[in-house]
């Protein structure tokens, strides 16, 4: 009987952190500005995005710079800035679902 509550027990903790595991995968991830300015391009939600690709610019200058960077491969699921839009260094620019495993 001992055994039976036991595997019972296991199984319940096993389905448990497989659920919190898949639930951890797909939340977003914040992408936050690292330059203060105006925007003056975005990425479109529903893009799909590799690490290192430019999610905002702004002007300065000298011309556009990328104000954000993917940090992750994924789809791009939420812009929160619009062309015209001031930013300051550490805003989240964009959220992005990660499509790595």
């Amino acid at each position: 009987m001992l055994h039976r509550k036991s595997i019972i027990v296991f199984t319940l903790v096993l389905i448990a952190a497989v659920g919190i595991w898949s639930v951890s995968a797909n939340a977003l991830i914040d992408q936050k500005a690292v330059l203060s300015g105006k925007v003056t391009g975005v990425v479109a939600v529903g893009a799909s995005v590799c690490e290192g690709d430019t999610l905002a610019s702004i002007s300065t200058i000298t011309g556009s710079l990328p104000v954000a960077r993917a940090t992750t491969d994924g789809i791009v699921k939420e812009v929160l800035v619009h062309p015209g839009d001031s930013v300051r260094s550490g805003d989240v620019v964009a959220r992005i679902q990660s499509t790595r495993r």
